[in-house]
C-alpha cells in the first residue's frame, strides 16, 4: 500500500489494538502481492493504476480494521457461541477476582497473555485445570474438585463450562482483555 497516495492509505489503528493491527499488515501484505503479480500494468501511470488496482482491497482492509477488538474479524458461527457463553460464564463466576482480566488477590496472576506464560498456564488445557481443582489462591470450581480445601465453597462448574471458560479466557488473553460485552461501561 506504500505505492498509494497518503490520503488513500487506510489509517492504522493504535498499537494497542493488536488484532487490528494484525488484521491491517494482512491486508498490506495482500496489496503488495498484487502489485508484484501485475508488474506490467503500472508502467503509464503508477498511482492511478495502483489505486485502482488497490480500491477492493482497501475496502477490505477497512473492514477488517472495523471489526471489534475482541473478535476475529471472520468468525464463524460455531465459535461465536462458546464466547458467548464463555463471557455469561466469566461474568457469572470469575469476574469479582478477576474483572477486566486482572487479579484483586495476587497481581502477579493476571489472566495477561504474559502473566499466563510467565506462571505457565498459557495452554487451555493448564487453565480448565486451575479452574477445576484450583491452584494458590485459586480455588477450584470442579464439581469434583479435592481437597475440599481448595475448592470454592460458592457452586461449582461443569467440566463443559469449564473447558468453555478456558476457551474465553484464553480468546481474551490473546486479544488483550478487550471489553466484554454487557460490562457497565
Amino acid at each position: 500500500m506504500s505505492g498509494l497516495p497518503p490520503a488513500a492509505r487506510p489509517l492504522l489503528p493504535s498499537p494497542c489494538a493488536s488484532s487490528s493491527v494484525v488484521r491491517a499488515k494482512a491486508a498490506s501484505a495482500c496489496c503488495s502481492s498484487l502489485k508484484q503479480s501485475r508488474p506490467g500494468r503500472s508502467a503509464a501511470a503508477p498511482s492511478t493504476v495502483a489505486a485502482r488496482q488497490a480500491a477492493p482491497l482497501l475496502a477490505a482492509a477497512l473492514v477488517l480494521v472495523a471489526a471489534p477488538p475482541g473478535l476475529p474479524a471472520a468468525i464463524s458461527p460455531a465459535f461465536a457461541q462458546p464466547v458467548s457463553e464463555g463471557a455469561a460464564l466469566f461474568r457469572k463466576a470469575c469476574i469479582g477476582c478477576h474483572d477486566m482480566g486482572g487479579n484483586i488477590l495476587q497481581p502477579g496472576a493476571t489472566l495477561f497473555l504474559k502473566d499466563l506464560e510467565r506462571n505457565g498456564v498459557a495452554t487451555e488445557e493448564e487453565l480448565y485445570n486451575i479452574t477445576y481443582y484450583g491452584k494458590g489462591r485459586m480455588p477450584g470450581f470442579g464439581e469434583k474438585c479435592t481437597p475440599r480445601g481448595q475448592c470454592t465453597f460458592g457452586p461449582r462448574l461443569s467440566e463443559d463450562d469449564i473447558k468453555i471458560l478456558a476457551l474465553f479466557v484464553k480468546s481474551q488473553a490473546q486479544n488483550g482483555w478487550p471489553k466484554i460485552e454487557g460490562d457497565g461501561d
